[in-house]
């Protein structure tokens, strides 16, 4: 699995900000700003320029649709002349901003990157002229976020496929450093010409995700640095306990929403450290109200982090409320972290299945999910054979998530073990070849290693005979084992030996009585056999030196009288 997987919108919107790569560009947020511009307003004005800008802007919007590229351009900039000149003195106002955003949006689609640099700067130039007029603030955070995650696309796009085109890759880089560079300059809290700190601390967001998507560290280290510094969270944290001071609650919003970017980045660089701090600190965090998909996010990098301490329980916990995170937020994620849930859950060898939870029961028959369905029952139910069937087979494309391949072997080990612990529980020797056959063919070698893990873990107490090739089972109250059995052959010869009254008989065939005899395995059974003759013979000999002893007691008084 890349870790491109992991980027998200964080903008407060869904990702609803309608700039996305829709045929010729969808306008939603235009149309959400354009409410108010009734034709009732425009006959109330009276005002016929407003009347004429209006329609050039949608008869330019036409002549993209319609395929007519280079004529929309020049109707996009004969609008933006038109209310130049309607407005007078240098200033502008709302169609010059939404003529700018098509014509971006334009020369990016046809991957004119130099001229969709300039004129995203005439944008930035536009946004920050003092006598700008007819934008509110939520349709300026809401176009600039479209165009950065159109550039983001962009970069992504050409980066993937960097090798069949570098000249074309390094052309959507430039574009990217130059946008995101601009855009931070004109909207730094501190130093910008137009500070704007909301906009500001969404835009490094988002380059901190491109920086991170393009795998350099060390300029996005410096730009996690940039927020805690900048937003003032740094001095609100406790660096002696980690424990996080009493916050507003847009500051504890952002400070999850950095948290969030440092964990991607420490699981990257597989700093476990850094990792569990950052996580524990994100964990303590209260207040605020951060987007479920980074809260989601947080928890599925930590359920990760905690499998790879061995630490299923608590993995299975994080997984759980990532899971429902990412349902909260209607995101297809949730389908993963299910997978890695019911991963954890198994590997934890609990009993509980999690598809008997409220939350998850409705994607129990989900087709994604199914063969992850197939898998817990025959975990549960031991049957190895249809939990080997389903991974060879790759059924529900299981084995393509590159994090369950990754724990795929210590899934077979705990499922064979499981087995292997119930296939010995009857018996006190049995054969190794047995016991592979039982684990679908796997080595003798294999079982071998199995046993002595359970043998040192105190679940199995017996020992190998790699000689013999057969596992023999010591055996406490009210079962035999092998030490025992010399030690009753011993009494037996010792209680013959010594026997003259019935009670000793008695006491001797008492240790020969109930339930000290085991079942062996089919493989044991000629030995059993001959145990059993040796103990006939025992019985019998007592028998007959009982007999004997009786006859020479009855002879002796005959002698003596006669």
């Amino acid at each position: 699995m890349s870790d491109d997987e992991y980027s998200y919108h964080y903008s407060d919107e869904d990702s609803g900000n309608g700039d996305n790569d829709e045929p010729m560009g969808s306008d939603q947020e235009e149309e959400e700003e354009e409410f108010e511009y009734t034709d009732d307003e425009h006959e109330d004005k009276g005002d016929d320029t407003e009347i004429s800008l209006e329609n050039t802007y949608y008869n330019a919007k036409q002549l993209r649709d319609g395929d007519e590229i280079d004529n929309a351009i020049q109707e996009f900039e004969r609008a933006i002349q038109m209310e130049k000149d309607h407005l007078g003195g240098g200033r502008v106002g709302l169609w010059t901003f939404k003529c700018l955003k098509q014509i971006v949006k334009i020369r990016m689609r046809r991957s004119e990157f130099q001229q969709a640099t300039d004129v995203y700067k005439r944008l930035l130039s536009c946004v920050s002229h003092p006598q700008l007029g007819g934008v509110s603030p939520n349709a300026l955070e809401k176009g600039i976020h479209g165009m950065l995650d159109r550039v983001s696309a962009i970069f992504n796009s050409n980066y993937n496929y960097s090798e069949s085109n570098p000249a074309e890759e390094s052309a959507a880089q430039n574009l990217a450093k130059l946008v995101y560079d601009s855009t931070l300059h004109l909207f730094h809290p501190q130093h910008g010409t137009c500070p704007n700190e909301r906009l500001w601390f969404k835009t490094n967001l988002k380059y901190g995700q491109l920086l991170y998507e393009k795998n350099e560290t060390a300029k996005l280290q410096s730009v996690i640095q940039d927020l805690l510094d900048v937003s003032g969270l740094k001095q609100q944290q406790s660096s002696a306990t980690g424990e996080i001071r009493s916050i507003s609650s847009s500051s504890s919003t952002h400070l999850m929403e950095i948290y969030a970017l440092q964990i991607q980045l420490y699981s990257r660089l597989k700093d476990t450290k850094a990792l569990r701090e950052i996580f524990g600190k994100a964990m303590r965090v209260q207040g605020g109200i951060p987007h479920p998909r980074t809260l989601a996010l947080i928890q599925e990098l930590g359920g990760k982090m905690h499998m790879a301490s061995k630490e299923y329980d608590a993995a299975c916990t994080t997984f759980f409320q990532a899971f429902k995170c990412y349902d909260e937020a209607g995101d297809s994620k949730r389908l993963r972290c299910l997978k890695y849930l019911v991963l954890a859950t198994m590997l934890d060898e609990s009993s509980i299945n999690p598809f008997d939870s409220q939350e998850v029961r409705p994607y129990k028959n989900d087709p994604e999910i199914i063969a992850m369905t197939n898998l817990v029952d025959a975990f549960h139910s031991n049957d190895i054979k249809s939990f080997d069937r389903i991974l060879d087979r790759n059924e529900g494309r299981v084995m393509e998530d590159e994090f369950i391949r990754e724990y795929v072997s210590d899934l077979r080990r705990t499922i064979r073990k499981q087995v292997l612990l119930q296939v010995v529980q009857p018996y006190t020797r049995i054969s190794l070849r047995s016991l592979a056959a039982e684990l679908n063919g796997i080595s003798i070698q294999e079982i071998e290693t199995l046993l002595v893990s359970l043998i040192l873990d105190g679940e199995v107490d017996g020992r190998i005979d790699q000689v013999k090739g057969i596992l023999e089972k010591s055996v406490s109250v009210g079962k035999r084992s092998h030490a025992a059995d010399e030690h009753a052959t011993q009494g037996t010869h010792t209680a013959i030996g010594s026997m003259g009254s019935n009670n000793n008989k008695e006491h001797t065939l008492s240790q020969f009585t109930g339930n000290t005899i085991n079942i062996r395995t089919i493989d044991a059974m000629e030995d059993l056999m001959k145990s059993l003759e040796s103990l006939t013979s025992a019985v019998i000999y007592s028998v007959s030196q009982v007999d004997e002893k009786v006859l020479k007691c009855e002879t002796t008084p005959a002698l003596r009288r006669a």
